[in-house]
């Protein structure tokens, strides 16, 4: 079975014909081969560990079910790659409740974090590189976006990913790319900014 982080096309051919004609042997290679990589995505995307596990059977159902569809035009590791960005945003959706980000939910730790960036920086988002205190607290502020701004963000800022990677995964125009991202960060910085005048208080 390739590896789905450096196949080209040709080299997942056998694969998908033995799956497609039901070779369940075949399958749970695919499953296993590809498994790391879409379990990736998913914590990336999705953070509950709770929800994982069914939104990953989600996926492979997905990709087993489109397998005759798929056409070879791009790697296969980058169509299973947006299959599964776009049944975390499908799940994101779902969620729908973006509740505000308040200080007073804060731990000790993340409150911390907080007072630290906004002493720093009131317009930083925090969301380059942040560190073990930071990570829920970022978490938490990217709970507060739509869908579309949250995924950009995960992959521009944190993934470093660019424009053209993303719209190669996502299938998504440069435009709405980039008008996401800006308003995320803005987004973000109004969060800090009122955080910082409430922490002030």
């Amino acid at each position: 079975m390739p590896s789905p982080e450096t196949d080209s096309p040709p080299d997942w051919d056998p694969a998908i014909r033995q799956v497609s004609r039901g070779d369940e042997a075949a399958a749970r290679g695919m499953v296993e081969a590809l498994y790391p990589q879409l379990l990736r995505i998913v914590r990336s995307h999705l953070p509950r560990a709770a929800d994982e596990e069914d939104l990953m059977q989600e996926i492979f159902m997905k990709i087993f079910s489109k397998l005759d569809g798929y056409r070879r035009e791009q790697p296969f590791s980058h169509w299973v790659a947006r299959i599964a960005l776009n049944t975390c945003y499908d799940q994101l959706r779902r969620q729908r409740a973006r509740p505000e980000f308040r200080f007073a939910d804060l731990g000790e730790e993340e409150s911390r974090f907080i007072e630290e960036t906004l002493s720093s920086s009131a317009s930083n988002s925090g969301l380059e590189g942040p560190g073990r205190d930071g990570s829920e607290v970022v978490e938490k502020l990217l709970a507060s976006l739509n869908p579309v701004e949250q995924m950009v963000l995960r992959m521009l800022d944190m993934e470093r990913k660019s424009v053209r990677e993303i719209m190669d995964l996502t299938g998504w125009s440069p435009s709405k790319i980039k008008v996401a991202a800006m308003r995320g960060r803005r987004k973000l910085a109004d969060t800090l900014k009122r955080l910082e005048r409430r922490a002030v208080t």
